[in-house]
This record gives structure tokens, sequence and C-alpha cells, in this order.
């Protein structure tokens, strides 16, 4: 496939860090299957390279995608939806097991903006706009716009979006907790590259581990959840990073981890 029929691309900027593009400029990076398919692939192709520290999600500056591509989903029915299984293709960027910064200029619509969820950090440019407004065009939100909003912005927020299909701003986006870091639009991925070489010091056990418990504990009970991450912590204390990082620490020198 060259690389001007990809729809999603991949760069890699460092052995630790790579960028997952959406590349349908021409529909402001409308989320078609072949994109879902694409962006499944990349993110499964990453599972096992134990080089890679931090992965950006991003679009371009006009749109980091602006929902589910209309013309694709007017055209066919239930039966095809549901064979599609698109479930598991969110779920290849979903289970990213090294952090995933999503980096949103300009529209995070419907699809869009449930895809900039299933990342772990979100940055955005004050000139983006987040909305599920797929109640408009008869639908609802199918891909986390009703589950992972709700636990992230809470209950009645997530009811005004969903039933509203409003559009909102990036500031009252990050008001309500659906932002991790508010910048100016020219400074996006510039400051989602410097996040991801600040995890990709970090030593990578850890970060996986951090990850997996406040993913997998925010759902179950706290005892439940206090038990996970207190196994995670006893873990770490049998790994080289764990000696590496405190030694570095008494000693006053920055510490060199190389994730085992």
């Amino acid at each position: 496939m060259s690389e001007s029929s990809k729809q999603v691309l991949l760069e890699r900027v460092s052995p630790a860090i790579a960028i997952v593009r959406l590349n349908r400029p021409e529909v402001r990076n409308a989320l078609n299957l072949t994109v879902r398919q694409q962006l499944a692939e990349i993110f499964r192709s990453l599972v096992d390279d134990r080089e890679l520290r931090c992965v950006i999600l991003t679009g371009n500056e006009e749109s980091f995608a602006a929902g589910a591509d209309i013309k694709d989903m007017s055209q066919i029915d239930a039966v095809e939806f549901y064979h599609r299984h698109t479930e598991r293709l969110w779920g290849a960027v979903g289970d990213c097991p090294v952090p995933v910064i999503a980096a949103v200029n300009g529209f995070a619509l419907g699809g869009g903006m449930e895809l900039a969820m299933l990342a772990d950090i979100i940055i955005a440019g004050r000139g983006a706009r987040f909305g599920q407004p797929e109640a408009k065009v008869g639908i609802m939100p199918g891909a986390g716009g009703t589950q992972r909003l709700v636990r992230a912005v809470g209950k009645f927020r997530a009811m005004r979006m969903c039933l509203t299909g409003e559009i909102i701003r990036a500031e009252e986006a990050y008001e309500m907790g659906l932002i991790s870091k508010l910048v100016d639009d020219e400074e996006v991925m510039k400051e989602a590259q410097a996040m991801a070489e600040q995890i990709a010091k970090l030593p990578p056990i850890a970060l996986a581990q951090i990850k997996e418990a406040i993913l997998h504990g925010a759902d179950a009970p706290l005892g439940s959840a206090l038990a996970l991450e207190r196994k995670a912590v006893q873990l770490l204390f049998a790994t080289q990073d764990k000696k590496e990082g405190m030694a570095a620490f008494l000693e006053k020198r920055t510490p060199q981890y190389k994730g085992t």
C-alpha cells in the first residue's frame, strides 16, 4: 500500500515514540471502516515493541476526526453493522499497553471524540471542538460515548452532550474534565511530543502498571481496586528499574531505565 493510499499514517519519531496520524483531510478525517481497520492494524503491530514508550494519536490542524463517515453509515443495515465488529477494532487502540496521548486540533465529534477518549491523555488546542452529535442523524454514540464520557465528566454533563448533540468549545471540555491539558492551537503537537519525551524517560513497566491499575480499578469495588494497586506495586519491587531509580535518586544522578 502506497503512502498516498493510506488513511492512517505511522511515523516513528524515535524508537521510543510513535505518531499515528489520521489521513483523510478531504473529509475532516471522518472514520470509515478502512480507517478503523488501519488504526487497529497499526496499534496491534506496536503491542510487542519493547522499545516503544508512548504513542501520539492525532489528525491534522483542521480536524482530529469529525465523526463517522455518514455516507458509509447510511448505506449499511444492522446485520452488516454487526458483522463489522468495530468494537474489536477500537479495542486494539484502547488495549495499547503504553501510554497514548491524543493530540486534538479542530473537530473531535462523534466517533472522533470516542476515539480521543480511548487515549490516556488528551491535549487539545483552544480552537478544538468536542461533541456527540449522533442523535442528530437518528442514532446514538456507539463506541463508548455513553460510557467513557459519563465516567470522565459525570452523568449530567454526559447526558447534556449526548441528548442535545451540542458541540462544545475546548475551554468548556477542559473545565468539565474531558481534556488533560489545553494549549494554543499551534502548540498542540509540540506539547504532545514534549510530554511523550517526558514519559519515555520513565520506567516502562511502572507506567504499564499505572495504566492498568487506573483503567481496571476504576469500575471495581474500592477494596478490589486497592488490591490491584497493591499487587502492582509489589511487582515493581522485583524490577531492575526500581533498583536503578532509587539508586539514582540517592546518588543524585539521572536514572537510566531499561524496562527490566
